[in-house]
């Protein structure tokens, strides 16, 4: 499938669409969580429909692997979202987003206490494409593994409650992709950030963008982990790369397979260096 063309969208994520929108009315706010290296496009813009007006607090979560973090908060905030950045693997911003949970759904909770119903948690919503970090955060949330983390987009099917011991109770959902991607920049971006599957577009194209993409932007990642000479031309990066960490077949032939796995784990992994690729 040729990266102009991205497109997916699992029946599973339709009835987890249908899920959001059927529990909404269940919970007091929700927490939109974002993949910080790419703010913007890692939105879901069928969820501002499906929301509306609910309470919402943006998450711009594993902010360890990204830069001008603070810049995009200062963003979201002047949008008059409450924002916050996490790295729910480490658990830096946790306890500021619980803060901000509670803060949110006070209004709602002392109203039902004055009408006579019993004190009860705030409820939370936990809304996110794959792959953008939902389990971890509610496993941080949580201070135990309550829900199983796949990394592979879309492992999440069915809609779980999270009893947090300090007064948050969670409602996580499956992570959802829009079913057109109308800017071929946005699906690349997730796919380089794994939203998307590998499985479902050519890697050779994709990774090759990435690396020149980061050569313009952020050459001295590459330059720090693979020790090579900047060019951009991606296929030439992918071909230095690739020789240098000895993704080579019988023959002195580039193992083009391995090296395109091998870079996309690397920097999924924040190893070439932190991102802002929106």
């Amino acid at each position: 499938m040729q990266n102009s063309a991205l497109q997916w969208f699992p029946g599973h994520m339709k009835k987890a669409q249908r899920l959001i929108e059927e529990n909404l009315s269940l919970v007091d706010l929700v927490i939109e969580l974002l993949d910080a290296r790419i703010p913007l496009s890692s939105q879901n813009p069928m969820l501002r429909e499906i929301l509306g007006d609910k309470p919402r607090i943006v998450v711009l979560n594993k902010a360890d692997l990204a830069s001008n973090v603070d810049a995009w908060l200062k963003k979201f905030r002047a949008e008059n979202l409450q924002a916050v950045a996490v790295d729910s693997i480490k658990g830096s911003g946790i306890k500021k987003l619980i803060a901000l949970a509670k803060s949110l759904a006070e209004s709602k909770t002392h109203k039902l206490v004055k009408h006579g119903g019993k004190p009860r948690a705030a409820r939370a919503m936990i809304v996110g494409i794959p792959n953008v970090g939902k389990s971890s955060l509610i496993n941080r949330l949580a201070g135990m593994n309550h829900v199983k983390i796949e990394n592979r987009p879309g492992v999440t099917r069915a809609k779980q409650w999270i009893k947090i011991a300090d007064g948050l109770d969670l409602l996580d959902t499956p992570g959802i992709l829009y079913p057109k991607f109308d800017d071929a920049d946005v699906a690349l971006k997730l796919s380089w950030t794994y939203a998307i599957s590998d499985e479902i577009h050519d890697l050779e194209p994709t990774v090759c963008k990435l690396l020149k993409t980061l050569a313009e932007k952020f050459p001295a990642g590459l330059i720090e982990r693979y020790k090579i000479e900047i060019s951009t031309d991606g296929h030439e990066l992918l071909n230095q790369i690739g020789l240098k960490r000895g993704c080579i077949k019988k023959g002195g032939v580039l193992d083009t397979d391995k090296a395109l796995k091998m870079i996309l784990s690397e920097f999924r992994a924040g190893k070439l260096g932190k991102v802002n690729l929106d």
